[in-house]
């Protein structure tokens, strides 16, 4: 079901910026007025996971936010002496337990508008609490996809 939530050009900039110039680190989106998905935060291209998590819960507990992330881990094929650098684009749902059914259900439904926008993600994540979005499971997630 689509909700008629649009995604701004902001969206898709920034997005631009992460994927070919690795300008940022990730970023926070935001349903604004139910209408319009667009840019909360902007994380520097040096900034860690765990400052993620942060903007990610920074509206509060009973908020909804996107977050895409440039995740970069290193992946040894078997077989190989040597591990290579890896690098993903996740695309994250962050619905707290906590909201209101009401906005859980409009970034459930907008959740789409946004896959379709940003061309490229290699892996979409839904978390509801932090043991579904902390580092070690988002890199389970991500490992799960390589080759072995």
């Amino acid at each position: 079901m689509a909700s008629g939530v649009t995604v701004s050009d902001a969206c898709k900039t920034t997005y631009e910026e992460i994927k070919k110039d690795k300008k940022h680190r990730y970023v926070v989106f935001y349903i604004r007025d139910e209408k319009q998905i667009d840019v909360e935060t902007v994380g520097e291209r040096n900034a860690e996971y765990d400052q993620f998590l942060e903007d990610l819960q920074k509206g509060g507990t009973g908020e909804c936010r996107y977050g895409l992330f440039d995740f970069e881990y290193t992946h040894q094929c078997q077989g190989t002496s040597e591990a290579s650098k890896k690098q993903k684009l996740f695309l994250m749902s962050w619905c707290p337990d906590t909201a209101k059914v009401k906005k859980k259900m409009l970034y459930s439904s907008s959740f789409d508008a946004l896959k379709k926008s940003l061309v490229g993600v290699q892996k979409y994540i839904q978390a509801t609490d932090l043991s579904e979005s902390s580092q070690e499971a988002v890199e389970e997630k991500l490992r799960a996809t390589d080759r072995q």
